[in-house]
């Protein structure tokens, strides 16, 4: 497996780093918030990575409300996005930086939709199980609008993101296999929709 490599950005990603990304074919992208509550709580960071391990953490500034390289790279249709319960990020990447994130796959839903004898769904649990490692979490409810971030929060906000690729290979095996691969990028595709009614203050829309 390849060496990491951590750089941090302000405000948005560089030329350079962004037409590195643009040739992927996939990235693993993460976000941290001050909170849950979208219209409360501010993005702070937005974490990408690729297969070769080169993860860019973006510093998201108090009152920012874009990032050009950002938004051109999460809209382009060609590259497919990963996350970990996507529609929580994908909220925040549209209420705060205007990106309307495309051709989206969420790990928690295909977990969910594949790994059907356990109730455990975490990124934690997902790591450990696909991948064979263990994931810290310690930092996750840390103070992401901080000046200047700690040694703690890069290493855990890189590896948010630094597993997902190869968990998301081992999710698509077991669906394939189990002939739900298509059913998971159904509902993964809907994840915007789902956003975009979560800040619109939309709740149990599909309820009874």
């Amino acid at each position: 497996m390849p060496q990491s490599t951590i750089t941090q950005y302000e405000k948005d990603l560089d030329e350079k780093t962004l037409n590195q990304y643009l040739s992927k074919k996939v990235l693993a992208v993460d976000c941290e918030m001050m909170g849950l509550n979208i219209t409360r709580d501010r993005l702070c960071l937005v974490q990408i990575g690729d297969e070769s391990q080169k993860v860019s953490l973006v510093k998201i500034a108090k009152g920012q409300h874009e990032a050009p390289n950002l938004k051109r790279l999460l809209e382009d249709k060609g590259i497919l996005k990963l996350f970990h319960f996507a529609r929580t990020d994908v909220a925040f990447l549209s209420y705060y930086l205007d990106i309307n994130v495309e051709n989206v796959f969420c790990t928690k839903v295909g977990s969910k939709i594949a790994r059907t004898y356990t109730d455990k769904h975490s990124l934690k649990e997902l790591t450990k199980e696909l991948t064979g490692k263990e994931l810290k979490k310690d930092q996750q409810t840390s103070d992401w609008g901080a000046e200047k971030l700690t040694v703690e929060q890069i290493k855990y906000a890189a590896n948010d993101v630094l597993h997902l690729i190869e968990i998301h290979q081992g999710l698509q095996e077991m669906l394939e296999r189990e002939g739900k691969f298509e059913l998971a990028q159904k509902a993964s595709s809907f994840i915007p929709t789902f956003a975009r009614l979560d800040i619109l203050g939309y709740k149990d829309t599909f309820e009874h």
